[in-house]
């Protein structure tokens, strides 16, 4: 088999990859080793007839037109602004710590300003900035650490927050408002007909060939390709010469309630210290489906598994330089995405990156 191009990895990257470049008049070879299109966000009706999303919750948010333009091309959307709660003891608190959720915990009255007071009060400010640890303290204190981040993040990472690089935690917001919304993003939808119908449409171009269930390793003994674009974990297209880069994984426990019209009150409830899995979903929030039941899924971190996060820390960035260097030298090979990129990407980074990436190497940049 002779191909233009050939593109590893089915999910948002390898797809946005494979459609511009069959745009642009390329004959494309897609594979992925799973059974599906969609990569991680693959979503699909469970046996009860519940839109869910196999892998856990992606929720499609984005401040850059450019990549919600780009999509709109091949699904139609619905509004949804995610909202999450934590669980202490049973009580339910507003996440990101906002107004709402300091005046609970503690039984204040505090106005925005009070609130900003309050946390100036509870800082304890570090300097320089070099764990998560540092940012959490420096952001809310002790008290709030401990009792929203401290566990969770030991569940989620198998490390403790001290043992973590700055870029963890910087993720996580804190608000003197009672904006309870997750993210502020100027677009927050989700796809009308989900995430795996937006990847068919994207993908049905009749320059584009799809082979599930295939093995890059064996697809390099009987295809032919001008340009590569991966979408995998960068050390095992090297073999893994220089050690395997550490990921954590996740299980998922899918569940469903018959008969049950709403589980809980928001699309997320996070269990920081209570439960041994991190937090759950239910589904129906995020996609706004009419049901007579309800389907959830809780989420427990592992060590094993498929990789989903990298995990950031000095050494493991050492690894993946040394990959970096030898990707370098791959002529007409070019890495994109989460794993490609060893990289906490969200979902519209990496169709930016894919994007970016696709017109520079097209156009010969």
């Amino acid at each position: 088999m002779k191909f233009d191009v050939l593109v590893v990895g089915a999910g948002f990257a390898g797809s946005v990859i494979a459609e511009r470049c069959a745009s642009a008049g390329h004959h494309v070879l897609l594979i992925d080793k799973r059974e599906h299109i969609g990569g991680n966000a693959f979503d699909e009706l469970d046996g009860n007839g519940v839109l869910v999303h196999r892998y856990g919750p992606h929720i499609f948010h984005t401040n850059a037109p450019v990549v919600s333009d780009y999509l709109s091309r091949f699904t139609e959307w619905i509004p949804y602004e995610h909202r999450v709660l934590a669980s202490l003891n049973g009580v339910f608190y507003p996440i990101p710590i906002n107004q709402t959720t300091i005046n609970r915990l503690y039984g204040l009255s505090l106005d925005e300003a009070g609130v900003a007071e309050f946390l100036e009060r509870a800082r304890e400010p570090k300097n320089p900035i070099r764990t998560s640890e540092d940012v959490v303290l420096s952001s809310v204190g002790r008290d709030l650490c401990d009792k929203f981040f401290r566990g969770y993040t030991r569940k989620q990472w198998g490390l403790d927050l001290s043992d973590l690089s700055a870029t963890v935690a910087a993720r996580i917001p804190v608000r003197t408002n009672t904006d309870d919304r997750y993210f502020t993003d100027s677009f927050q939808k989700m796809p009308a007909q989900g995430f795996t119908k937006m990847f068919a449409r994207m993908l049905d171009h009749a320059r584009i060939r799809i082979e599930l269930g295939a093995s890059f390793q064996e697809l390099r003994q009987r295809a032919e390709w001008k340009l590569l674009f991966y979408t995998g974990p960068i050390d095992e297209y090297f073999d893994f010469r220089f050690g395997a880069l550490p990921y954590r994984s996740l299980r998922f426990e899918h569940e469903h309630l018959p008969e049950v019209e709403k589980f809980q009150a928001v699309g997320t409830i996070n269990y920081p210290n209570e439960q041994s899995f991190t937090r759950i979903t239910e589904f129906k929030h995020l996609t706004a489906q009419k049901h007579s039941g309800t389907s959830i899924v809780r989420e427990y971190p592992t060590a094993e598994g498929d990789p989903y996060y990298p995990i950031p820390r000095p050494e493991n960035n050492e690894i993946y330089q040394r990959y970096c260097a030898e990707a370098a030298r791959e002529r007409d090979t070019f890495f994109v995405g989460r794993l490609a990129q060893y990289r906490y990407y969200n979902m519209d980074q990496v169709v930016a990156s894919a994007l970016k990436a696709t017109e520079s190497v097209l156009s010969g940049a």
